[in-house]
């Protein structure tokens, strides 16, 4: 591919890439975290195969939705300011909100779904703690990226052009 096409499709899904590279820094931190976290609840507190893999889920969406949220608000900020009056339209903050509501919630329902059914399969097959986190998060993650990519674009299209 030719640098000014790479250009054009670069331009044309800068905002679909921006959304993606938030979704995967903010996927990498709840990851490493909950791994950590599923180990030591794991090793200390309980060893309840449903209560580690209820944990490792509600500790990943601590971390996960507010760095997601405050990197895909700065990536982002140049759309909420109205260019005529410099200020802040609520009205496409409160749109863009209720769009990432809607797929996040369709996404989040399988990968919570997937995330706590695979964590409880793979201590069940004997996996460390932290290894089933890790595996049941790589799993449930590509199933979520997928489903919500396909919900933004086809569905609440968050990054439509303007006319």
């Amino acid at each position: 591919m030719r640098p000014r096409q790479t250009a054009i499709l670069y331009n044309k899904y800068k905002d679909l890439i921006f959304f993606n590279k938030n979704i995967i820094i903010a996927g990498i931190c709840s990851f490493i975290t909950a791994a950590l976290a599923t180990q030591l609840y794991y090793t200390y507190f309980n060893q309840s195969h449903v209560a580690n893999s209820i944990v490792a889920l509600a500790i990943e969406y601590c971390v996960y939705f507010p760095l997601f949220g405050t990197l895909y608000y700065f990536d982002n900020r140049y759309r909420y300011i109205d260019p005529s009056t410099g200020r802040k339209n609520f009205d496409v903050i409160k749109s863009d909100i209720r769009k990432l509501f809607t797929a996040f919630s369709i996404s989040e329902i399988v990968y919570s779904i997937s995330k706590v059914s695979f964590t409880f399969q793979f201590l069940q097959l004997g996996a460390l703690p932290y290894q089933a986190s890790m595996f049941a998060s790589i799993i449930a993650s590509t199933l979520s990226i997928v489903l919500i990519n396909i919900v933004i674009i086809r569905v609440v299209k968050l990054f439509r052009a303007k006319p």
